[in-house]
């Protein structure tokens, strides 16, 4: 199922156009209108801390202060708000990749938590900053339902790189 370091599975090497397909689609799911009610992840932050602990190469700061922006614009928000926030979330992902990874899928998650409620906590206290209303206790649901959600992400992004499981004997590895 999850491939870790204990795991004898080998992946195969991720596609670029399936990364920024899964980011366009996850930009596409949070400009649904139903994105900002309680308890619906921020889909974007969750698939940039995916594959800022994948591919941190491939999906870093740059990549996530531009999805900020577009969220920033997408929302109607405070311009920054986002792009701050998502940007620490790739930073820490990255940070505690090769930690993370170490992990099972539901320990994977407990980490993945703090990273989520602290995007969520930077955008919130972005918005007091300029005056807006305190959200509630409901806008800090989000990372508690994204976090329960890490582990069918995983094995979704994780499907196409895996290689079949039957042996060919013409093959080096």
């Amino acid at each position: 199922m999850q491939p870790t370091f204990t795991s004898s599975r080998i992946l195969l090497p991720v596609r670029p156009w399936f990364v920024y397909f899964s980011l366009f689609a996850a930009s596409v799911l949070n400009f649904l209108p139903t994105s900002h009610w309680p308890g619906i992840p921020d889909w974007v932050a969750l698939t940039i801390c995916f594959w800022g602990i994948r591919e941190p190469r491939r999906v870093g700061m740059g990549s996530a202060f531009f999805l900020g922006l577009l969220m920033d614009v997408a929302d109607g928000s405070i311009l920054g708000q986002h792009c701050f926030a998502y940007v620490l979330l790739a930073y820490g992902a990255s940070a505690l990749a090769r930690r993370i990874l170490w992990f099972p899928l539901l320990q994977q998650a407990l980490h993945v938590l703090p990273l989520l409620l602290t995007t969520q906590a930077i955008q919130a206290v972005m918005r007091l900053a300029v005056g807006a209303d305190w959200p509630g206790i409901g806008y800090f649901v989000s990372p508690l339902s994204a976090t329960l959600l890490w582990p069918l992400l995983t094995l979704v992004l994780l499907l196409p790189q895996y290689q079949p499981v039957e042996q060919n004997p013409d093959r080096p590895i």
